[in-house]
């Protein structure tokens, strides 16, 4: 089983940055490129919680559809969804989970 701490530093030396929030004492925060995914730990080492989003400010935006177009939101803000973002979000989830899965620590280009 995986080691929490190793998975950390693995994602660490992958270029991602490690946070804590006080809303949320049992999970860590991963960032990169304005990205954001939270990770618990278990019994079968670390994983995600729900879906990456994208970091507006202090929280993060989820992804939804509004009105025909992609939104990511947080409460009452909005911010679009746009095919370079999407993209981003996706190779940042991509990467984390083969991390997470003890794959290849190897960003994207």
């Amino acid at each position: 089983m995986p080691d929490p701490a190793s998975q950390l530093q693995c994602i660490y030396a992958a270029g991602f940055e490690l946070q804590t929030f006080e809303r949320f004492p049992k999970s860590i925060g991963v960032v990169r490129d304005n990205c954001i995914a939270l990770l618990e730990a278990t019994p079968e080492g670390l994983r995600m919680v729900g879906t990456p989003g994208w970091r507006m400010g202090e929280v993060m935006g989820v992804l939804v559809e509004r009105e025909g177009r992609q939104i990511f939101q947080a409460k009452s803000e909005l911010i679009e969804a746009t095919p370079e973002r999407l993209e981003i979000l996706s190779r940042f989830r991509s990467d984390l989970e083969k991390l997470l899965a003890g794959g290849n620590s190897e960003p994207h280009p």
